[in-house]
């Protein structure tokens, strides 16, 4: 098969070690895949004047799928996410987190097999404040119609695409009667063309207490974005943390796939980060090939990885973090190995 260009965004700490074991393990998968590789964060900035480059940005558009690893913004310096803009200039308006418990990784919880589906461009996030009088601050909610709708239809077809059986909606609409009465309602609106997949509307406070004390019961969570963000990594924490966790940030035209987890300056360069939850980020990554572009080749990859992932933490051959004593590259070997190629 015809070798697929990906931009590749190593990042920064950790984020170059844990893509070279990446790359080691998808070149063993079989995935025909050309990397081109672009900056961003810190590492931009030492070779241009923004943490997100044009060249950068330019690639992601050309190629339309990018593998990104932790990045840096400088705090209190005024540079803008980037993660943050590359959601609004590439209106990556879905934001995926797949979580699961893995076998090996021991938590309190067990059966947890959930996605959390984040509105990713407007609500508290799209950054409208303004000092009304000294001393008063306000920051806007923004809420359209069209947003809710599309990541309302998103989430649907996710779960029909995916075999899942219920779209839980967390929402304050007894409170913001506009904003989350807005989402709910297009949410609802979009179920009546779902009548295979259940539909409920739980407030959100509600929804957290019983998240954790029976995730089992939650099947996709469809949340705007404030909200989808906490989430997001509250139910991590239900399944080991973000280190075991894979990101995606999707939109009509292109798609990002992401380790959620920081950077890691302090372990930097000393080969003892997980590279695990980048390397489920490209499985995902893998199976967005295979669904958007006919390549049954990448979703076999994405398989092949999977299961070789999952024997090594079965047998605790895993990390330091996850109990284990294997550095980076050298867990990546262990997965290369039990690979069926």
């Amino acid at each position: 098969m015809e070798k697929r260009k990906i931009v590749l965004i190593p990042g920064d700490g950790i984020g170059p070690n844990i893509t070279t074991a990446v790359k080691k393990v998808i070149k063993a998968s079989g995935a025909e895949i050309e990397w081109i590789e672009r900056k961003a964060g810190l590492g931009a900035l030492e070779e241009d004047e923004d943490v997100l480059p044009e060249k950068t940005l330019d690639a992601i558009k050309e190629h339309k799928v990018a593998l990104k690893g932790p990045c840096t913004t400088p705090i209190g310096e005024g540079f803008t996410s980037v993660n943050v803009q590359l959601r609004k200039v590439l209106d990556l308006y879905a934001a995926v987190r797949p979580v699961r418990n893995l076998s090996g990784v021991n938590t309190r919880f067990s059966g947890v097999d959930l996605a959390v589906i984040r509105e990713n461009t407007e609500g508290l996030y799209s950054g409208v404040e303004n000092t009304i009088t000294p001393g008063v601050v306000m920051s806007m909610k923004v809420a359209t119609e069209k947003a809710c709708y599309r990541i309302s239809k998103w989430a649907f077809e996710y779960a029909r695409h995916r075999g899942r059986r219920k779209v839980s909606v967390f929402h304050k609409a007894n409170i913001m009667k506009l904003t989350d009465g807005l989402f709910i309602r297009k949410s609802r609106e979009v179920s009546l063309d779902y009548k295979d997949i259940e539909y409920e509307e739980i407030i959100i406070d509600a929804g957290c207490m019983k998240l954790v004390q029976d995730p089992g019961r939650f099947d996709v969570l469809l949340l705007e974005n404030l909200y989808g963000d906490l989430i997001s990594d509250l139910s991590a924490g239900l399944v080991g943390g973000l280190g075991v966790v894979p990101g995606a940030n999707i939109g009509e035209r292109e798609a990002v796939f992401e380790a959620v987890h920081g950077s890691a300056p302090d372990i930097a360069g000393k080969n003892i980060a997980n590279p695990l939850a980048l390397l489920m980020s490209a499985v995902m990554m893998l199976n967005h090939l295979a669904d958007t572009e006919d390549r049954e080749d990448f979703r076999a990859s994405g398989e092949n990885i999977k299961q070789a992932y999952n024997t090594a933490l079965e047998e605790g051959l895993t990390t330091r973090d996850l109990g284990g004593s294997l550095g980076t590259q050298e867990f990546a070997d262990v997965i290369v190995k039990n690979m069926d190629n």
